[in-house]
């Protein structure tokens, strides 16, 4: 089945997806699962944990100090702007898998260095936002390091869910399950990548929200 582990709502500050749409969407799509990873957020979770159709993974992307972690099967919210360990370790206490997300992307990446220096629970191998070079550089760097890996939409948007995903067992029925498999290896990961227009327009934005924020990563 498809799981696209890394999408955004309307918790999000950059975000524009209803929890509405993101299920309707991801029906429209045949997604069976979805990690719902705002950021800094986990209000999205308890809205549709019970929709009875789309697994949801309770998730969060975090805003580490130094570039963004991806939270796998927390039960809280992590909180932002702690050190790359501390997050690790919060994400742990937290039930939780700490995942290295979109590593090459500059302003908000942990970069190759910290992905390798620290002990992160897995690697985002694809991330559909991302340019083509920055996913063949993270398939390798995941490959290299040698744990489990995802793959994601990294949506913000209705349209954009389900350009990146997994495929993962068909007989999953719940997130424990999935995030199971996802640390057994048990998925391939699949998604599209960033074309050029896309990626000027994005670039442009992200750097001026990353000067106007202080040069803070979000």
């Amino acid at each position: 089945m498809k799981a696209d582990l890394h999408v955004h709502t309307m918790f999000s500050k950059d975000g524009r997806t209803t929890p509405e749409q993101l299920l309707k969407r991801a029906e429209e799509l045949g997604i069976r699962c979805i990690a719902v990873t705002d950021h800094n957020e986990f209000k999205a979770f308890d809205l549709l944990k019970d929709n009875g159709k789309i697994i949801i993974i309770p998730a969060e992307e975090v805003s580490s100090s130094e570039g963004h972690i991806v939270a796998l099967g927390i039960d809280r919210v992590i909180p932002p702007r702690k050190s790359i360990q501390e997050t690790i370790d919060l994400i742990h206490e937290a039930g939780g898998y700490a995942f290295a997300a979109h590593p090459y992307r500059w302003w908000s990446g942990l970069g190759e260095k910290n992905t390798l220096a620290y002990d992160f629970d897995g690697t985002e191998a694809r991330n559909a936002r991302s340019i083509p070079s920055a996913n063949r550089k993270s398939e390798a760097l995941a490959a290299r390091i040698g744990k489990p890996i995802t793959a994601g939409s990294d949506a913000h948007s209705p349209r954009y869910i389900g350009r990146g995903y997994v495929e993962l067992p068909d007989n999953i029925t719940t997130w424990q399950e999935a995030v199971h498999a996802i640390m057994n290896n048990e998925c391939k990961v699949s998604s599209h990548s960033r074309h050029i227009v896309g990626t000027l327009h994005y670039g442009f934005k992200s750097i001026f929200q990353w000067m106007f924020r202080g040069f803070r990563k979000m």
